[in-house]
């Protein structure tokens, strides 16, 4: 459940706070709960940022392929090429 919460704090500080959210292409909300809610993790990420952590997940869950050795896989071209 979200609830509004109202801070004060310096002009100086929320335009600060309004750039760093914008710059990260995140909103003040979304930034300040990152900052306090996770693993103990402090770290404001961007959108990009998560995307990629999300990939990455996805790829540790998913099965390997099957590669050949270089040598094979030339052999392979060559043969298909000239035939």
């Amino acid at each position: 459940m979200k609830t509004k919460l109202t801070l004060t704090v310096k002009q100086s500080v929320i335009e600060t706070a309004k750039r760093k959210a914008k710059s990260r292409g995140i909103s003040l909300s979304r930034m300040f709960e990152e900052i306090f809610e996770g693993e103990g993790e402090n770290e404001i990420k961007t959108e990009a940022q998560r995307a990629a952590e999300r990939l990455l997940k996805n790829l540790e869950k998913s099965d390997s392929i099957n590669t050949l050795e270089d040598k094979k896989l030339i052999k392979a071209h060559v043969e298909r090429k000239f035939t």
